[in-house]
C-alpha cells in the first residue's frame, strides 16, 4: 500500500485545482478558454509558459525552479508574479 504524496497546502491554496487547469484549451498565441465556466482570456508569452507548466504540475517550488532557468529574475520576484497570476487564474477558472 502506498501513502499519498505529501502536498504543500499553500500550493493547494495558491493555484486552481490541477484538474481545472488541465481542462483549459490554450492556443499557441495565448488565447485561453475554460469549457466548464465559459470564461476566456488571453495571456502573454510568460503567462503561456506558466500555464503550460501548471497543467503538468501545479506545485510552486518546481515551477519556480523551471522559471529561474528560463528567465533572468530573482526567485522572490518570480514567486510574487506567479502568485499574483495564480490569483487571477482562480478568478477565471471554475472548480
Amino acid at each position: 500500500m502506498e501513502l499519498p504524496e505529501k502536498t504543500d497546502s499553500s500550493d493547494n491554496e495558491t493555484f486552481p485545482p490541477l484538474i481545472s487547469l488541465q481542462r483549459l484549451a490554450i492556443s499557441e498565441n495565448g488565447f485561453v478558454f475554460d469549457p466548464v465556466s465559459g470564461h476566456n482570456f488571453t495571456v502573454n508569452e510568460t503567462g503561456l509558459v506558466i500555464l503550460r507548466m501548471l497543467q503538468k504540475d501545479n506545485q510552486l517550488a518546481p515551477l519556480l525552479d523551471n522559471l529561474m532557468c528560463e528567465y533572468d529574475a530573482p526567485r522572490r520576484e518570480l514567486e510574487r508574479d506567479v502568485v499574483e497570476f495564480a490569483g487571477l487564474l482562480r478568478d477565471y477558472v471554475g472548480e
